[in-house]
C-alpha cells in the first residue's frame, strides 16, 4: 500500500501507517488540482485536510486509489458522489477536535462579554480604558446552540459549568445533556440568547441560514459565534448588525473565503476594524491535542479498511463491519446497488470451489458494500472475476 499525505498531517499518523508496513509519502501543504492529478495515480491511500480538494478530475486519475482520510471534521473538499462511483471509501475524524474547538467557544464567549478583545488592542496601542461599561459576567446568561451535535453537546456542558442557561435547535432529535433544553424553532433560540453559537455542517440548507432577518431575529444586545463553516453567515449582513447596535459583538473563525495557506497581508473581511468582534484564522480544531487526536483516528480507521475491509465511519460507503475468521480468505466488493448482483458474485464463488463461511452485506441508494469470507484460498481468482461483471465498481482480496 502506497499513502500521501499533505498539509502537514500529524506525525503520529504518519508513524502508524508505516508500522502497518504501508510506504508514506508527505508533503507540507495543500497540492492545487495540477498537481494532484499528476501525483495521485500511484497511490492506494491519500490524507488530506480542509485546503486540498478531492476533485471528479482527480479521483479519474486515481486508478489505484481505494481511500481517503480527511484529518479534520469537514469533507465538503471531496467529491463523494463520484468518489462512491468509483469505489473509494471517504473516512473523516468527527470526534477528535470535539474539546478544542469547544473550550475555544467558551473562551471567546467569555471575551465577548468582557470586550478583551478590545481592550487587548489598546493597551497594546498605548492606550488604557479601564471601564465596565458593556462589560458582564457570563454567569445566569442563555447561551443558544444551534447544531446540537458532538461539538454542540460539549458545548453546552462547559456553558453549564459557567453557570449559564443552555438552550438548542436541531433539525435531528437529540438528547439534552444536563439541564440543556431543546427549542422547537430556530427563531425561539434567537429571540431569547444572549450569545448564539452555530455548530453546523455546510449543506444547501445551512448555506446563509443567518442572514439578514435571522441576524434582526436575535436579542438586542447578544452576540453571534460562528466556528462551523464560512457558507453559513451573511457576514455582510452580519456586519451591519453589529454596527447599528443591534448585535453587541460577534467571535468568527470561519469565512466564505480562505487562503489556501498562511499569508502576512491581503486577506479581506467586512468584520475588520469592527468593534467587539474577534476573528480568529480557522483554529477552532487547532490545538497540539487534537491534531495528534486526529492523525490517530484516521490512520487507524484507514488500516481497518485496508486490513478488515471496515467501513464503519465511513461518510459515503454503508456501515459494514465482519469480525476476523481465521483460515479464512477475505474479499470485498463494491458494486452498483442493482438486482442480481449477489447472485452473481455467488457463482463465481461456487465456480471456484468455495464455499462462503461468513459474509455482511449493506447497501445504500447507489452502492452495495460486500465483505465476505471463504474457506478456501481463492480471494485473487475470485475477485478477477468479479472485476469482469458490468456491475462491479471495485473489488478486493485482503
Amino acid at each position: 500500500m502506497k499513502v500521501l499525505l499533505l498539509e502537514n498531517i500529524h506525525a503520529v499518523g504518519h508513524a502508524l501507517l508505516e508500522a502497518e508496513g504501508f510506504e508514506v509519502e508527505r508533503a507540507d501543504g495543500a497540492l492545487k488540482e495540477e498537481e494532484l492529478v499528476a501525483r495521485i495515480g500511484d497511490f492506494d491511500l491519500v490524507g488530506i485536510r480542509s485546503k486540498t480538494k478531492i476533485t471528479p478530475r482527480v479521483l479519474e486519475a486515481a486508478k489505484r486509489l481505494i481511500g481517503v482520510g480527511a484529518f479534520c471534521i469537514g469533507t465538503n473538499q471531496i467529491a463523494l458522489s463520484a468518489a462512491v462511483k468509483r469505489g473509494v471509501c471517504v473516512f473523516n475524524a468527527p470526534f477528535s477536535n470535539t474539546r478544542s474547538v469547544a473550550e475555544l467557544v467558551l473562551a471567546e464567549i467569555v471575551m465577548l462579554s468582557r470586550q478583551l478583545g478590545d481592550r487587548s488592542r489598546e493597551v497594546h496601542a498605548g492606550a488604557w480604558k479601564k471601564v465596565a461599561t458593556g462589560s458582564h459576567e457570563v454567569r445566569g446568561k442563555t447561551l443558544g446552540i444551534v447544531g446540537y451535535g458532538h461539538i454542540g453537546t460539549q458545548v453546552g456542558l462547559l456553558a453549564e459549568f459557567f453557570g449559564m442557561r443552555v438552550v438548542y435547535f436541531d433539525v435531528a432529535a437529540r438528547l439534552p445533556l444536563g439541564n440543556v433544553k431543546s427549542e422547537a424553532t430556530l427563531e425561539k433560540v434567537l429571540e431569547q440568547s444572549d450569545f448564539v453559537t452555530l455548530h453546523v455542517p455546510e449543506t444547501p440548507q445551512t448555506q446563509g441560514m443567518m442572514g439578514e432577518k435571522q441576524l434582526q431575529a436575535m436579542k438586542k444586545g447578544s452576540c453571534l459565534l460562528n466556528l462551523s463553516r464560512g457558507t453559513v453567515v451573511d457576514l455582510d449582513a452580519l456586519a451591519s448588525a453589529l454596527k447599528t447596535g443591534h448585535l453587541a459583538g460577534a467571535a468568527v473563525d470561519v469565512y466564505p473565503e480562505e487562503p489556501e495557506g498562511n499569508v502576512s497581508s491581503g486577506f479581506k473581511s467586512p468584520l475588520q476594524g469592527l468593534a467587539n468582534v474577534v476573528l480568529t484564522p480557522h483554529i477552532g480544531g487547532s490545538t497540539l491535542e487534537a491534531q495528534e487526536a486526529i492523525g490517530r483516528e484516521v490512520a487507524t480507521t484507514l488500516v481497518r479498511f485496508v486490513r478488515s475491509g471496515a467501513s464503519s465511519g465511513s461518510v459515503n460507503f454503508p456501515q459494514v463491519e465482519l469480525g476476523p475468521t481465521p483460515g479464512t480468505a477475505r474479499v470485498v466488493h463494491v458494486h452498483q446497488n442493482v438486482p442480481g448482483v449477489l447472485r452473481d458474485v455467488n457463482r463465481i464463488v461456487s465456480d471456484q470451489g468455495a464455499n462462503i463461511h461468513a459474509q455482511v452485506l449493506s447497501t445504500s441508494a447507489d452502492i452495495g458494500y460486500l465483505i465476505m469470507d471463504l474457506d478456501q484460498p481463492v480471494g485473487a481468482a475470485v475477485c478477477d472475476a468479479m472485476r469482469k461483471l458490468p456491475t462491479t465498481l471495485s473489488a478486493r482480496a485482503l
